[in-house]
């Protein structure tokens, strides 16, 4: 775009960034390839199953960040497909908790640093041992959440669970 201003001939340059988050950002920095797909959005969450439609995804590999709070006081992760529901016994043995019980929407932020619909296994506020669907091995690619509601990560399962320090195991209904 070209102006003129008093004689002056101003060349204006608009420069757009691409949009990244800070999970985008870690990846890079741990120089881990992804792909970010974005899908529409408000400000509110979307489920699991619709941002796998939204995306055009299987949602057998698209996954939804799940946090716990053991008996013992612990938080813990659990990253299981959309269209699957946690079994919180399962759960519990996995991570060798006696019991471990979803934490309420208000304490979401507060625990992870992330909001409803925007919380992602990569960046967490502190580092909790993070326990992913035992499927996730058998895919090629996992999607999960970028950190913020209307993005999201596709990338190869082993690359994430190194990430997180992760572990496997059938924690689903």
């Amino acid at each position: 775009m070209t102006l003129r201003l008093r004689g002056y001939k101003i060349i204006v340059v608009m420069i757009v960034a691409e949009f990244k988050t800070n999970v985008m950002r870690i990846l890079e920095k741990e120089k881990i390839p992804y792909k970010a797909h974005e899908y529409p959005h408000g400000k509110e969450a979307v489920d699991g199953v619709s941002v796998a439609r939204l995306l055009g995804q299987d949602p057998s590999c698209v996954f939804k960040t799940l946090v716990t709070k053991g008996s013992g006081r612990d938080y813990y992760v659990f990253v299981v497909p959309v269209d699957k529901e946690l079994d919180l016994k399962k759960c519990a043995a996995s991570v060798g908790e006696k019991s471990v019980e979803m934490i309420h929407v208000k304490d979401i932020t507060k625990v992870t640093g992330y909001v409803r619909g925007g919380c992602s296994p990569v960046g967490m506020k502190k580092k909790y041992k993070t326990t992913y669907h035992i499927t996730a091995l058998d895919i090629p690619n996992i999607i999960v959440s970028a950190g913020k509601i209307g993005y999201q990560i596709d990338l190869e399962p082993s690359a994430l669970i190194a990430l997180t320090d992760g572990q496997c195991a059938d924690i689903v209904k």
